[in-house]
């Protein structure tokens, strides 16, 4: 791996100031490279090519990532930090957290990271943040945040953890506690100004106890077994208390309905709507994938109704090849 991609060495834990077994934990952590097919229907918004990490947690080297990694690969390939590459499959992807699993189609002969409790992780942890690649990938990191996040592709948690100082390698990457457990999986980079115009990078991690409840799911089934959230196919973004189109997905439950980029949205099935969380959650509250959601949106100076027939995204996912 290129030195220019290592982390700065100043920033890198000592294993020193550690009472685990630091290179066994880093060791845990792989790097994975998967395909798409060009005509895949994530294609356009997260290419066809897909690099980031996952981490060992099963003793059969089942792989814990972020889904937007593996949906709808062809091929995966897995490489631990000696540089052993091994194929695996896309085993199963959770819309709601963003988790994904990988299940590895050879021996990886690699530890599992035991799961920590994420609900105990407090705002100043000192913590660890590591894609593959061992030590000189992983970096010495605090906990700067835990609150809610609303992510513009229809996704929402209700508490996130945030750090800082940021990996900038944090897809799929593990958040690691001081006593060698996994707390969370990286999943995004974001900036926040500091009110004098500087802007600071924060990492934001999907918190690893939400994984528990459906990963005997998304072992067996590839998904978790319950009703579908209703899909509009939008990217928003918030605006001076409003909310905003940016994007349609094309062919999209809301392309197909007439909403427009640019659209403000005002309400859902005539529920004031101010921010993002708002947004989805009153769509979500509409019933399961196939609902129905009337929003009312301001386009120029008119005020006007679009009645959106949802979906399951899943039906328009291709299913990951079977080897």
């Amino acid at each position: 791996m290129a030195k220019e991609w290592d982390i700065p060495s100043e920033l890198q834990p000592d294993s020193a100031d550690y009472s685990f077994d630091l290179d066994k934990v880093l060791s845990a952590v792989v790097g994975l490279r998967a395909t798409a097919p060009s005509d895949a229907f994530t294609a356009s918004a997260l290419g066809t090519e897909r690099e980031g990490s996952g981490v060992v947690i099963g003793d059969d080297g089942l792989l814990l990532t972020m889904g937007y990694l593996i949906t709808e690969a062809e091929t995966v390939w897995i490489t631990s930090a000696d540089g052993k590459a091994t194929p695996g499959h896309a085993l199963a992807f959770d819309g709601e957290t963003g988790f994904g699993l990988v299940q590895p189609l050879g021996k990886l002969n690699l530890p599992k990271l035991e799961f920590g409790e994420s609900a105990g992780v407090k705002l100043g942890d000192s913590v660890l943040f590591a894609s593959s690649g061992g030590r000189r990938r992983a970096i010495e990191t605090k906990v700067v945040g835990r609150q809610e996040f609303a992510g513009y592709w229809e996704y929402l948690l209700d508490e996130a953890i945030f750090t800082a100082p940021a990996h900038p390698f944090w897809g799929g990457g593990a958040l690691i506690g001081q006593d060698g457990k996994l707390l969370g999986v990286g999943s995004l980079i974001l900036q926040q100004g500091d009110g004098k115009g500087r802007r600071h990078d924060m990492n934001m991690i999907v918190p690893i106890d939400m994984l528990a409840p459906i990963l005997g799911d998304l072992r067996r089934f590839g998904q978790v077994n319950r009703p579908a959230r209703p899909w509009l196919g939008v990217y928003a973004m918030e605006d001076d208390e409003t909310v905003v189109i940016g994007g349609l997905a094309d062919g999209g439950p809301a392309d197909r309905a007439g909403l427009r980029t640019g659209d403000h949205v005002l309400s859902v099935e005539d529920e004031e709507v101010t921010d993002l969380a708002g947004l989805w959650r009153g769509v979500w509250a509409c019933g399961p994938a196939g609902s129905k959601v009337t929003l009312m949106v301001r386009r120029d100076e008119r005020q006007l109704p679009v009645s959106i027939a949802t979906v399951d995204r899943r039906t328009l996912l291709k299913s990951p090849r079977m080897h």
